[in-house]
């Protein structure tokens, strides 16, 4: 037993134990990062900078809500910013939800930058980083490896290099990729990946390389947090029609933070086009749902709740509840609870599932 474990509050016990699938881990101080690069990268960043696919630099594209879109409460009391602080988040998140494990999503730019080695630079350094200031510390919290991964030949090698490396739960994909994600160009990653049993993980990034609709940027903060749902649907469609699954059939690939509400109708059209045009697609032999069902499985935050919340017994029975994984996606502003998370009731089969037995499946948790 851990000395988290001894600390953990007695009413915390008596929970259903929970996987959180996706925490978003902050750094301290915005130079933390360059202990864990060499000094050829720290100079080149000194002196010119990081330079993303997107439009801006040094930026996000789009102002969030006050607090950066952080919950007003998640402040460590000694300083820094939401989620900087290991302690605080052991306290709010991991003992309070009694999160037997927790997938952390280190959002970076690294991944999206347009000098490849710089990229690789930096991803490699967020993973060190994890190591150092998550993974060793507290053995409940699980890393992500991320990966430079418009080069796949530097994204194989950072891959071999954690494999070893247990604390690291599965691979970190971002959308807006340079082409779209089901081209060869990304194969490498996919087939270490699958003879890995390493889960990919996709998460929407607030940068990339491509604006999250096809007309350009938006406006407003609001539609591209929306639109989030949007760049997840491409992943899939692309990976789908460009034969991933039918190349790789024991890879598993996790949507995180994309919302769920969409993906019945999205099979529904893609069975239906496949059925009409199949014959341009002869490499795809399945029906795009029976993919969906064996590679796919999807986190519940944001959870689209009907105005009539007994349709979303309707919507777990067209996804099937052994498909969706919990996630609180702390420490942002729209976090779910999970006592609060659905307010629809369900089988206790169901229920331990999403918030727990799925993820230890999918993940080889335990």
């Amino acid at each position: 037993m851990t000395v988290a474990e001894l600390d953990r509050p007695d009413t915390a016990k008596t929970k259903l134990g929970i996987v959180d699938c996706d925490i978003h881990p902050a750094m301290t101080e915005r130079n933390e990062l360059s202990r864990f690069m060499p000094l050829r990268w720290r100079e080149h960043v000194r002196d010119f900078g990081m330079r993303s696919g997107g439009s801006l630099v040094g930026m996000l594209q789009y102002p969030r809500l006050n607090h950066g879109g952080m919950r007003q409460d998640a402040y460590p009391p000694e300083g820094g910013p939401p989620a900087s602080s290991l302690a605080f988040l052991q306290k709010q998140l991991l003992d309070e939800l009694n999160i037997e494990f927790g997938m952390l999503q280190a959002l970076n730019p690294g991944p999206s930058l347009q000098n490849l080695e710089l990229s690789a630079a930096v991803c490699a350094a967020i993973n060190d980083w994890q190591v150092d200031k998550w993974l060793a510390p507290e053995p409940r919290l699980k890393g992500g490896i991320s990966i430079a991964q418009e080069d796949a030949e530097a994204s194989v090698r950072e891959i071999e290099e954690r494999l070893k490396d247990k604390r690291f739960a599965q691979l970190q994909f971002v959308p807006r990729s340079l082409e779209p994600a089901g081209r060869k160009r990304y194969w490498p990653i996919y087939e270490i990946a699958e003879a890995h049993d390493l889960p990919i993980a996709v998460h929407p990034a607030a940068t990339g390389w491509h604006a999250n609709t096809g007309a350009g940027w938006a406006s407003f903060y609001v539609e591209e947090h929306y639109a989030f749902s949007h760049s997840i649907q491409t992943i899939l469609i692309s990976m789908i029609f460009e034969g991933v699954f039918e190349r790789f059939p024991k890879l598993k690939v996790v949507l995180v933070e994309g919302g769920f509400a969409w993906l019945p109708s999205l099979m529904w059209r893609m069975d239906r086009e496949w059925e009409r045009m199949r014959g341009e697609v002869p490499h795809v032999k399945r029906r795009p749902s029976d993919y969906i069902r064996r590679n796919i499985w999807i986190t519940t935050q944001p959870i689209e709740e009907p105005p009539n919340v007994r349709h979303m017994n309707n919507l777990l029975q067209w996804i099937g509840a052994d498909r969706l994984m919990f996630s609180t996606d702390y420490p942002h502003w729209d976090f779910d609870h999970p006592d609060r998370a659905f307010r629809v009731g369900l089988s206790e089969e169901a229920k331990r599932g999403i918030m727990r037995d799925n993820a230890f499946a999918v993940y080889g948790l335990g």
